[in-house]
């Protein structure tokens, strides 16, 4: 079967685990800093704090931003659930803003929208949605006037770069950005997650509540007179000074995710030749086109989404994705819509609301597409899939 997504792994990967397991450091070790050195450099931030998830990264950025009780937070309705969720995981709202139907992702002219009718916005979390960068300067504007502030998530879009040839993750246009490591994506840790920021308040609050509320680097104590004996820091003190979590990400994960790190570049070429392949192939295709024409030297190339008009074809989607499985093709969808899911409608979201990304929905279908696809397998994949279209 060949799967729409799969990482990959080879020896020098294997070694760099190996190495850590006999370093004797298994986690709070230097593995850890060294890759977040590594990204921070690579995508220009001044700060950037590695964590246990991609998830546990929004959440945590959410915190960081003020998110809570009696506020809100505005993300994209193609998206994984998490995005929305860390909303509700701190207390506050979720508030969905419509998609571009050519690029899928947040819409400006929707945020605005949004921005208008809710007034006690924190956040703004844009989706890099398969590894093609936001419209950032109309967003970030957007969110400046309303006085909220920028979360970009980039989950999908790890060594992607904006037009003017910076790195998602640079934080130029955002108050931090967030990654995920998870195996489909461009580098695997197993799990884990990333963000930058160029602020170090932020950076500090960051690493407290990354770690249980408790104070970090220099942070002055709350209770100095419990800090002391007989004049001098004790050395076993510390605070607990917020409620925080255990989001801290292993020596063991950030040393493959290093080891996959020196390799991003390469993996991100590859797949842009093969995104580059199936525009080729689908161009002028009856009742089927690429969901994200543009930008595709910018993108991660996370996914590559066909969108396809199941009613003109005769074909339901279902049927389509049985019909490649019988060839040994693997396919998905990405995503449901969030305010579609049976959480979020008794939370009274109704997806109608949000028609681009309805119909978005209704004729999405993601193709394979990761390091390890071999020209063979694309050539089976386009082949199959123009023979069902046509």
């Amino acid at each position: 079967m060949i799967p729409y997504g799969r990482h990959h792994i080879d020896e020098e990967d294997i070694q760099a685990v190996v190495d850590v397991l006999r370093s004797g450091v298994l986690t709070q070790g230097p593995v850890i800093e060294a890759f977040e050195q590594a990204v921070a450099e690579y995508v220009g931030a001044k700060y950037a704090l590695a964590v246990s998830s991609g998830t546990a990264g929004l959440h945590l950025a959410a915190l960081a931003a003020g998110v809570g009780p009696g506020v809100s937070l505005v993300t994209s309705p193609i998206t994984f659930v998490a995005s929305s969720n860390v909303a509700l995981y701190a207390g506050g709202t979720p508030i969905f803003a419509d998609i571009d139907p050519d690029t899928v992702n947040m819409s400006p002219h929707s945020l605005k929208e949004a921005l208008v009718k809710n007034v006690n916005v924190r956040a703004v979390v844009p989706v890099h949605f398969a590894g093609l960068p936001c419209d950032m300067p109309a967003i970030k504007a957007a969110a400046d006037e309303a006085g909220v502030m920028v979360i970009e998530d980039a989950a999908h879009a790890l060594g992607a770069q904006y037009p003017d040839g910076s790195y998602v993750g640079c934080c130029t246009h955002s108050l931090m950005t967030v990654f995920s490591f998870h195996p489909v994506k461009a580098i695997a840790a197993g799990e884990g997650g990333m963000i930058t920021t160029n602020d170090e308040v932020t950076y500090r609050k960051l690493l407290r509540l990354r770690s249980h509320g408790i104070n970090k680097l220099d942070d002055s104590f709350q209770l100095p007179e419990q800090s002391q004996e007989n004049g001098v820091r004790a050395p076993w003190y510390y605070e607990m000074q917020q409620l925080g979590y255990n989001y801290r990400v292993t020596d063991i994960q950030c040393g493959l995710a290093l080891s996959q790190f020196k390799k991003l570049d390469k993996f991100i070429a590859w797949r842009r030749e093969l995104v580059n392949k199936y525009n080729e192939a689908f161009a002028g295709l009856r009742h089927c086109c690429p969901a994200q024409v543009m930008g595709c030297d910018q993108s991660g190339h996370h996914l590559y989404v066909l969108r396809i008009d199941f009613d003109a074809l005769g074909l339901s989607r279902g049927q389509l994705m049985q019909e490649l499985k019988a060839q040994q093709i693997g396919s998905q969808v990405h995503y449901i819509p969030v305010p579609a899911q049976p959480y979020y409608r008794r939370l009274g979201f109704k997806p109608e609301d949000y028609p681009n990304a309805q119909n978005y929905y209704r004729e999405a279908l993601s193709i394979p597409l990761f390091y390890d696809l071999t020209d063979d397998q694309q050539k089976h994949v386009i082949g199959a899939i123009k023979t069902l279209l046509c």
